[in-house]
Order: C-alpha cells, then structure tokens, then sequence
C-alpha cells in the first residue's frame, strides 16, 4: 500500500535539519500507559501498536480503528506533560481524543475543501491558479498551466529536490524578500512567482507542498472566507467532527491542548528574529503557514470519522466529487500501480479501491488508510523516524496485514463515546 517510497513519504517537508540532541521528552515506562476501548477481537492491533512504539521509544501514539461506519477502536498510549493553573508540570494520560498535528493527512482535507467549491459551483478544476490569485507568469509562462486539480495531483511543476520546500525556507525568503519573521503565504507565493518551474506543469507528479499551500488560498479566495472557517463550516460541521483545528506555533513548556513533540534535532527561530535556537517542533517552523498543506490538529478518532465522508455520497461530498478525488490523474498509474488522486494516494483492490496517506514532520508522524471491505485506521505518533531510529513507515503494512487477519469484527459501534 505505498505508492512513494517509504523513506520518500517520510522525508516530504523535512528540509535540511542541523543534528543537535534533545531531552524533552518525560521518562517512559516499559508497557506505555493507556486508555481507551480495545474489542478481544482486536486485541491484535493493540500488540502490534505497543511493540511498534516500545521498539522506536514513543511516547505518545493513538490508534482507532473502524469498519462499515462503525468506530470499533480508540485507543491512546503514554502520557504527556501538562502544566496546571499554577504552571506546574504533571504527566497527563493520552486519551483517544487528545490533538496532535496531523502533518500531510491535511491534503485530504484541503482536496475535499476544493471539491466542495467545485459542486457548488463556485470553483472549476480547470481554472488557472494565475487567474484565480492574480499571479504573474512572467518569471515562467508554464505557470498559467497550473490548474486547480493539478495542484491537487501534485502535478504543478515544483520539485523540492530541485528548488527546495517553499514551506520550509523561512529564513531564505524573509532575507529574500528584506522581511520580517514570521514570513507570511503572501511572501512565500511573491517568492516562488518570482522563480521558474522545475518541470512542465502535468507531465508528472512531484509531492508538492506548496501546492496544497495555493489550494489553501484558493479557498480562502473564492470562498470570502478564512481557510480553516471554511472548511470546519462546510465539511468537519457536517460530518459531525468538532475538535479538528489548525495547529499553532508552540514553544516548548507553554500551555496547549496538544501532546508534546520530540525530535533530537533545532532550528535557528523562524517565528521571530532573535535567532534564538529552538527545538523542532518548538518554533524550528511556522505552523499556521502549513494550514493547508499541514497544520490541522486532531485525534485519531477525529480523522477515521472525517474519512467516512468518502465512504458514500453524504452531507459534504456527492458521488462526482468523491469519485473525482480518486480518479486516475492525467499522467496515469505509476510503476506500483497506484496513483495519486485529491490528498489520498489511491490502488485498485479488486472492484474497489484502498486509499491512504502519511504525514510527516519534526516531532509528528501519522498514517490514515482505507482499505476495501469498509475497513479505515489512523495512528497519530508524536514523533518521527529520524536518523539513527527503526524505520517507521513499516506501520503501513503492519496495519494492514493485522486489518487482513481478523476473522470476526466486533459490532459493537463506539462512536456515541467520542463524538
């Protein structure tokens, strides 16, 4: 079930990171603390999430599990550290409806958020991202190609490889440009304008995360509203889903309502010029720049039951959109079959499809599939493969082949409990 190579999903954003080692991360027991609902029929699930987290030293992860529409498992390992009233530090349980940052499985969200507009009739796929932000193409004529479900396919001519992650150059652009930090989606769209394409926009796909950063725009444009207003609006508000929200630039030991994240590696301060050198995750990037590309938060449950909205037509897509989000891009299959379609990475299985996506980012790792026979699973971590750990994205088919083997689902639905 994967379509770039591992390694390649999980290097997507990361950028160019100076290895300074951290200790931010409480103390861990051997058997992670947890919570949450496990069935006996899938007490599998459990054995493998524990044995992949103890074997890479997670120290929160969470897990649900759903088949048919039903939410059949939450769970949530480890704990976190939380400040009281009085700013004191204790350990907190993770829950199953604790928020972490969700990392890429944004772009399913922001390709749904397009769709939308589209059935509404107030966005066509083939409209221009030129005409529809007022952008030049006088640096690169080829950028008047770039449509709205290109940027969707990621087939809009920008290879990080080549020119470098436009959502992580901070320091480039505001020098650049003679900016302040924090830089803003207005400076960082006046940078790239002002700069060619890497390749013919629709003659193949390159992960683009500035791509879905225009999609955001886009939104925001025709919508006359602001990204995340739109989308909790008109898609999470339907679909019954209230906890999700963009994600904030944190610094580390401030007060939040999200896990801690862990990464041994700094970064020189992008959200202010002090220079100051911060963890990763602390402010090393600039989180609501990654709003559409990257910046919601949510918990495992909140992302199985927004995956539901592509199960059938329902109050937030018809048949035609959720069809269009999986359908084959212009350039057709790759070499392993798949393809990317609107946010999701898409395979045959038979008559019918498995869809699926990871997200990756300093101090956050995730993974969300649909599988045919109705079956979907998300697994939040607060922390990702970084030099010197085991491979993470081995979770994929260790999800997978454990969904395979059972034999009797439980009935049981849990949803009532979390929603």
């Amino acid at each position: 079930m994967t379509g770039l190579t591992r390694r390649r999903l999980l290097q997507v954003g990361a950028g160019a990171v100076p290895a300074f080692a951290l200790g931010t991360e409480p103390a861990r027991a051997a058997e992670p603390l947890v919570s949450g609902v496990v069935p006996a029929a899938l007490k599998r699930f459990d054995d493998v999430m524990k044995k992949y987290i103890a074997e890479r030293e997670i120290g929160c992860a969470q897990l649900a599990v759903a088949r048919n529409g039903k939410i059949l498992l939450a769970r949530g390992y480890g704990t976190y550290s939380v400040r009281t009233v009085e700013g004191q530090p204790v350990l907190a349980r993770v829950q199953p409806t604790s928020l972490f940052r969700v990392a890429s499985l944004s772009k399913h969200i922001t390709s749904a958020a397009s769709m939308r507009l589209v059935q509404d009739g107030k966005l066509s796929l083939s409209a221009p991202v030129t005409t529809l932000l007022g952008l030049s193409a006088a640096a690169d004529p080829r950028l008047a190609k770039v449509t709205v479900l290109r940027l969707m396919q990621h087939l809009g001519g920008w290879d990080s490889a080549v020119s470098k992650d436009r959502l992580w150059l901070d320091h480039t652009i505001s020098a650049a440009l003679d900016v302040p930090l924090p830089i803003s989606h207005a400076d960082i769209i006046r940078y790239s304008t002002a700069r060619p394409l890497d390749f013919e926009p629709g003659s193949k796909m390159v992960y683009s995360n500035y791509g879905y950063a225009l999609l955001g725009r886009i939104i925001e444009k025709v919508s006359g509203t602001d990204y995340e207003s739109y989308v909790k609006q008109r898609l999470l508000a339907p679909a019954g889903v209230t906890r999700m929200r963009l994600g904030r630039s944190l610094r580390l030991g401030s007060p939040t309502s999200e896990v801690n994240y862990v990464s041994k590696y700094t970064n020189k301060s992008v959200v202010d010029d002090s220079g100051t050198v911060v963890p990763y995750p602390y402010g090393g990037f600039n989180m609501p720049n990654q709003d559409a590309n990257g910046g919601w938060i949510a918990s495992a449950v909140d992302m199985v039951k927004f995956a539901m909205v592509f199960d059938a037509a329902g109050p937030v897509l018809n048949a035609a959109s959720i069809a269009k989000m999986f359908a084959k891009p212009e350039i057709g299959v790759n070499s392993g079959g798949s393809w990317y379609g609107g946010g999701w990475w898409v395979r045959t299985s038979g008559s019918s499809i498995n869809t699926w996506h990871s997200g990756s980012m300093p101090g956050t790792f995730t993974y969300l599939a649909r599988l045919s026979g109705g079956i979907s699973y998300c697994a939040t971590f607060n922390r990702r493969e970084e030099e010197g750990t085991p491979d993470f994205g081995v979770i994929d088919p260790l999800l997978s082949q454990t969904a395979r083997a059972v034999t009797s689902w439980p009935t049981a639905d849990l949803t009532s409990k979390y929603f």
